[in-house]
């Protein structure tokens, strides 16, 4: 088959699956669906036109995250403009890390960087395109580490004598990158939360003094700009001043709620991100770009180039005539792809104001949900809500346990395969959290994910089996 009928095949089925609406996802076990799927690797290769088949197998039986019932992580949908951008960058197949190899890509990438800069505040700050949020924080985390100890970078550190400080709702990617820069799980410290599950300033002060007393440096605080169940953003302005006042770096996890920053309504969510040292944000979270498409913005470029220092020995990539023009000198990836561009066209196509409007749209619709289970006397909201994430239950009765209950019914609806939405813990309690980070949620998809949740919530109650 010739490459170009093979193109427009391709691209039939792309706009075919756009199309559909069908079921999000069928139920399957992984054993059952490895004995339904083709996965032998042959000696001997086929034509293209077999492609096409293993292209039906596998768009049939994903999970079709563009589906407007779609709630179980913090992403979903698809932006067009970025999917052109995806298949421009995949096409062209450039890496990243030097301006000869990547010319208008890597102007590219430093002007999307220099704009999420602006708007959080770090006016002569920069940054660079990363694998995601758990790169980002553990960037962040690096750059706390050389700051706190300048000679770790030479002769590594002793991690029993750090200490970092998170919320306990952070986001895990904090212990793994503990885990990854030698400071270890156990210097890793979880400050209590309020009742809305924000970082409690006095709860910092408190285990603050307490290392000190116990002979540790404090050399980080990772606030939440939107935790992963809840929503919750931490609060930055006090935050801020206790980092300032004991010479702590502060970073920002806004992988989640990094968006809110569009909205004239809701940017105050992240009030005082600018006097943060470094922040990381996601675009392929709130914003829809396809993944991996992730920022990591520092107030202090140098200390970023620093930390990178170890690839200017790459004397086979990197030359002292190109050093301000060649972003891998401020990235610990090599080879990296150009995940600007699709960023870069999604907004071109938006813009600011785009943003704004889908930011405000979503936190709408977020309210709408909220309100349906407010009025509902068989639900119950379990969280307050700050953002696009609405924590809530199916109420037990007396001699009912809510969470076997609330397990049961998130299993029958992956089961149905009409909605996907996540099962998560507050506390000891199993609630269920759809997220709306999809264009395609409706006021209606969230009236139908109700009202299933009620049945379901019924016939479990009943005993009655699964559809």
């Amino acid at each position: 088959m010739r490459y170009d009928t093979f193109l427009d095949e391709v691209l039939v089925k792309v706009k075919t699956y756009l199309a559909e609406d069908g079921t999000l996802a069928s139920s399957r076990d992984s054993k059952s669906l490895a004995k339904t799927s083709d996965l032998k690797l042959p000696l001997e290769g086929s034509d293209l036109s077999s492609i096409l088949v293993d292209i039906d197998d596998y768009l049939q039986k994903c999970v079709k995250t563009n589906h407007p019932n779609f709630m179980n992580p913090l992403w979903g949908g698809l932006n067009i403009a970025a999917l052109a951008g995806e298949i421009i960058a995949t096409l062209t197949n450039t890496s990243m890390y030097t301006f000869e190899l990547a010319p208008l890509a890597s102007l590219i990438e430093r002007s999307i960087l220099e704009r999420m800069c602006e708007m959080v505040g770090f006016s002569n700050g920069g940054g660079t395109l990363t694998t995601g949020g758990s790169n980002g924080n553990m960037l962040g985390m690096l750059c706390a580490r050389s700051r706190g100890e300048p000679l770790s970078q030479r002769r590594g550190i002793d991690g029993t004598k750090l200490a970092v400080y998170v919320s306990a709702e952070s986001h895990y990617s904090v212990e793994m990158s503990a885990n990854v820069l030698g400071i270890g799980l156990d210097n890793v410290i979880k400050v209590g939360c309020d009742d809305d599950g924000r970082m409690r300033p006095d709860k910092l002060v408190e285990e603050i003094e307490r290392s000190i007393a116990e002979g540790q440096r404090p050399i980080c605080v990772i606030a939440t700009s939107g935790t992963t169940v809840r929503g919750a953003f931490d609060p930055l302005v006090e935050l801020s001043e206790i980092c300032h006042k004991n010479e702590i770096w502060l970073h920002v996890d806004a992988a989640w709620g990094g968006s809110c920053l569009f909205s004239i309504e809701h940017a105050k969510l992240m009030a005082g991100v600018e006097l943060a040292d470094s922040v990381c944000w996601d675009a392929h979270k709130l914003m829809g770009v396809p993944l991996i498409c992730s920022a990591f913005l520092i107030k202090d470029l140098s200390l970023l180039r620093k930390v990178c220092s170890h690839g200017d020995a790459a004397h086979y990539l990197f030359h002292d005539e190109t050093e301000s023009d060649d972003l891998g000198r401020l990235s610990l990836q090599c080879g990296r792809r150009n995940d600007a561009l699709k960023l870069f066209f999604a907004w071109r196509e938006r813009g600011d104001s785009g943003w704004a409007k889908m930011v405000d749209g979503y936190m709408e619709l977020a309210g709408h949900l909220e309100s349906l289970v407010v009025e509902d006397p068989q639900l119950e909201l379990m969280s307050s809500r700050q953002w696009t994430n609405v924590c809530f239950r199916f109420k037990a009765e007396e001699e009912e346990d809510a969470s076997e209950l609330n397990t049961e019914i998130r299993e029958r609806l992956m089961q149905k395969g009409n909605y996907m939405i996540s099962r998560s813990n507050i506390g000891e309690d199993v609630i269920l959290r759809p997220v709306i980070a999809n264009p395609g949620v409706t006021k209606e998809s969230l009236e139908g994910l109700v009202a299933e949740v009620i049945a379901h919530g019924e016939d479990a109650r009943r005993g009655i089996p699964s559809a």
